[in-house]
């Protein structure tokens, strides 16, 4: 791990170079741009900035910036959710039996919630206008590794549908890659990752909090990782792709964190 790593140190990892490598074990990855990167590009022959004035002209006159209006508690149509909204049906859809039962991916009491969307209106309801808005509350249920989607009436408040599949694996939310990279951090295949980050930076990489981070579903094939992810699929296996704050992108795209055991496991190099 030490040495297959180093060798990435300090080269950044282009978005279609790791996503190739990727493509047969990801779903929906998406990799951030390089961060702290100067992307205004320097003036040719000297050009003016834009508004400077040059000899004989007159300045241009102050921008005016107008205060973006204030956001509605309430959105009408298949206007996108409002905050309020979103917070509200999230709300809802917790609440109940799914709030005592259920675990986030720390272990703590309460699913752990993927993602909230404006629901599509029933077949019926198509050409209506007044079609009632709905919204998708997405969780993830580690204690029996169930994604729970419950769908709630933003007029009525009520949930009207809850639907529960098992072997379906959305994306990881930015909660979920952080413990992935904390599960990492602790293991004894993060060694090489946390090396790698003490030559980059000169300082001890201990918290998630440190490194840029994003990760992709890894689903178990047969015969190209080892037994011990064997279950990835059913269970919810991240990989992660880590990169310095400000700084290079670390390798550690051979390292799966299963979030359902907690374990970390290195893929077979075929």
């Amino acid at each position: 791990m030490r040495d297959t790593v180093h060798r990435h140190l300090g080269k950044v990892l282009t978005g279609a170079a790791i996503a190739a490598a990727a493509t047969a074990a990801m779903v929906a990855v998406t990799l951030p741009g390089t961060a702290g990167a100067d992307e205004t590009g320097g003036a040719v022959g000297g050009t003016r900035a834009a508004g400077q004035a040059g000899p004989g002209q007159d300045a241009a006159p102050p921008g005016v910036v107008e205060e973006a209006p204030a956001e509605e508690k309430q959105g009408t149509g298949r206007d996108p959710l409002t905050g309020d909204e979103t917070l509200r049906v999230e709300k809802i859809a917790a609440a109940g039996q799914l709030s005592v039962t259920g675990r986030d991916v720390e272990g703590d009491r309460g699913p752990q919630r993927l993602s909230v969307d404006l629901a599509e209106p029933e077949a019926a309801e198509a050409d209506d206008p007044d079609a009632p808005r709905r919204a998708d509350v997405t969780f993830y249920d580690y204690r029996n590794d169930t994604l729970v989607t419950k769908t709630v009436n933003l007029s009525t408040g009520k949930v009207e549908r809850t639907g529960t599949q098992r072997g379906v694996q959305p994306p990881p939310s930015r909660a979920e890659n952080a413990e992935a990279a904390r599960i990492l951090i602790a293991a004894p295949l993060g060694a090489g990752l946390k090396a790698d980050y003490k030559d980059a930076t000169g300082k001890e990489l201990t918290s998630p909090d440190q490194l840029e981070l994003t990760g992709g579903i890894y689903q178990a094939a047969p015969g190209a990782q080892p037994a011990v992810l064997d279950d990835c699929g059913v269970h919810r296996c991240v990989r992660l792709f880590s990169k310095v704050r400000s700084g290079p992108w670390i390798d550690t795209r051979d390292l799966v964190i299963d979030l359902s055991t907690r374990k970390a496991a290195a893929l077979d190099r075929g």
